[in-house]
């Protein structure tokens, strides 16, 4: 595959999430991929195919869905990593940093993907503003559906 094809396709994302609730707590919900749709919205539904991999489906603003197979790479509860490989409609990592911060806890998310779903491949170019936008739509729910999942104790 050409370079520029690689790097039209390519998304690297970092959200830092300050949360008011300790990082063993924020940790431990984190952890629980199979709970997400119970707190985050955009996050459809997660599947448990073992006890390290799953599939999940994603839609945010934008009407399409993206679906990824998500395999365990790293769990480190004393570092407060967690960390995923993905196939699917996106190829790549995640990796959740969760470490103690002003009034609680300061969790990292970064995320180093490349696009596979055909249809957005195809749009990349005109598409990429809105696919950005789109990601942080979906962080900021995240990030505020967390907040009200942990303040509810």
């Amino acid at each position: 595959m050409p370079d520029w094809s690689r790097r039209l396709h390519r998304y690297r994302f970092r959200s830092v999430w300050l949360l008011n609730a300790s990082p063993t707590v924020v940790y431990a919900v984190l952890e629980r991929a199979e709970a997400y749709p119970q707190w985050w919205p955009q996050v459809r539904e997660v599947t448990p195919l073992d006890d390290r991999s799953g599939t999940a489906r994603f839609r945010s603003l934008l009407p399409y869905d993206l679906t990824v197979v998500a395999s365990e790479r790293v769990r480190d509860p004393g570092a407060g990593v967690l960390e995923m490989t993905m196939r699917g409609d996106l190829a790549g990592w995640a990796r959740w940093t969760v470490v103690p911060g002003a009034g609680g806890t300061r969790a990292v998310f970064e995320q180093d993907v490349e696009v596979c779903k055909p249809l957005l491949r195809r749009l990349a170019l005109l598409g990429r503003p809105l696919f950005l936008v789109n990601h942080a739509l979906m962080m900021r729910s995240g990030r505020r559906g967390l907040a009200a999942w942990l303040a509810r104790g």
